[in-house]
């Protein structure tokens, strides 16, 4: 069976979508060296449990065995992505993107509550950023491309099933770049926002590790404004994890806890003993220093290309300081989409779609 798939490569999750999907799959980039694990009772979904040995021609090793996401985030020798690595070379970030295709095959599939092994052909759009995507569009699309075979262990309802993927092509754009084209297009790929496909739009896209600011003109990127920043949420978080610490004795195993935590904006932690204590001042503290520099980013932007006549800023830092960036940023307008952490892989499907199915045959 051959599937059309976005999946986005994000620092701090892997998000996965196929097509006719509406809910994109979100997999927290975590990752842990696996074991024979005590299991006093089977977790109730199967995400909360992904274990899995992994064989790939384009990992360092092969046939280890991984925790990945939820079942690793707590695990004190989870391995989260630094600053210092890049998505289109790293083999975690290539395991969890692989898991989750393997799982989504695997639940999209009648056939595969009776089969122990499966074998799923993918087409894939997915994405890097603006500063990496020159060097190593070609780098992540060869990783893609080829055989990949995922073994589920102790996940429940899928233990000892076999994936083989077959990812027959791959097509890499630029983030924040596929957003825009999802947001002015329709499903069927037809026109949405004449204003938006035509025109010429600033793009703020805050990740975890990077910040990009594409610029795009008639859906073509412009190659001389378009930049990236090196930054992006993670650091704000580390900080505002050692600081709990460091001033109520509680750690966050992992930033992807913070995160859930700031999502549900639920600031109360629990002391050793009784009581309670609220960290939102902390937060506060960070999420304005990060608001104050990417505003300051943008209206360099802005002032060294002024024939920019929109400017949108996506990713899930986006929401996470959606208050603070409209603050800090007074009377100048700011465009939010919704979920725009998603944007991406919605974005990377449809060009996926658009870019490569006039040459390879149409799934059935």
């Amino acid at each position: 069976m051959l599937k059309y798939a976005g999946i986005d490569f994000g620092n701090d999750s892997i998000k996965l979508v196929l097509e006719n999907q509406k809910s994109p799959l979100v997999i927290p980039n975590v990752i842990s060296s696996g074991y024979s694990r005590q299991i006093l009772q089977e977790e109730e979904s199967p995400l909360k449990a992904l274990d899995v040995i992994v064989n790939s021609h384009a990992l360092s090793n092969n046939n280890l065995r991984y925790f990945v996401g939820e079942l690793a985030i707590e695990d004190e020798d989870k391995s989260e992505l630094e600053e210092t690595e890049n998505k289109a070379e790293s083999d975690q970030s290539l395991i969890v993107a692989l898991t989750s295709l393997a799982y989504m095959g695997l639940v999209n599939t009648q056939r595969a509550v009776q089969d122990e092994q499966l074998e799923i052909e993918y087409i894939l759009g997915t994405g890097l950023p603006v500063r990496s995507f020159v060097k190593y569009h070609e780098v992540l699309r060869n990783k893609l491309i080829g055989q990949h075979e995922v073994t589920f262990i102790s996940t429940p309802k899928l233990q000892n099933k076999k994936v083989k993927l077959n990812i027959r092509d791959a097509y890499v754009s630029i983030e924040g770049a596929a957003a825009i084209y999802h947001i002015a297009t329709h499903d069927n790929l037809e026109i949405k926002d004449p204003e938006l496909y035509e025109g010429c739009i600033g793009v703020c896209e805050i990740g975890a590790l990077t910040t990009d600011f594409p610029v795009i003109k008639q859906m073509n990127i412009d190659n001389r404004f378009s930049y990236g920043e090196q930054m992006g949420m993670a650091n704000y978080l580390d900080s505002i994890i050692r600081d709990v610490e460091d001033r109520y004795d509680y750690s966050f195993p992992s930033r992807a806890k913070i995160v859930q935590r700031i999502k549900e904006q639920n600031y109360m932690i629990q002391k050793i003993g009784e009581g309670q204590s609220d960290i939102k001042p902390i937060v506060d503290h960070y999420f304005n220093r990060a608001s104050k520099r990417i505003v300051e980013l943008i209206k360099k932007r802005w002032k060294k290309y002024p024939d920019i006549q929109q400017f949108y800023v996506i990713g899930g830092g986006a929401i996470a300081l959606n208050p603070y960036l409209l603050e800090e940023a007074g009377s100048m307008k700011l465009h939010f989409v919704e979920e725009s952490e998603l944007l991406n892989v919605l974005g990377y499907l449809k060009l996926a779609r658009k870019n490569l199915a006039s040459s390879i045959d149409r799934p059935s």
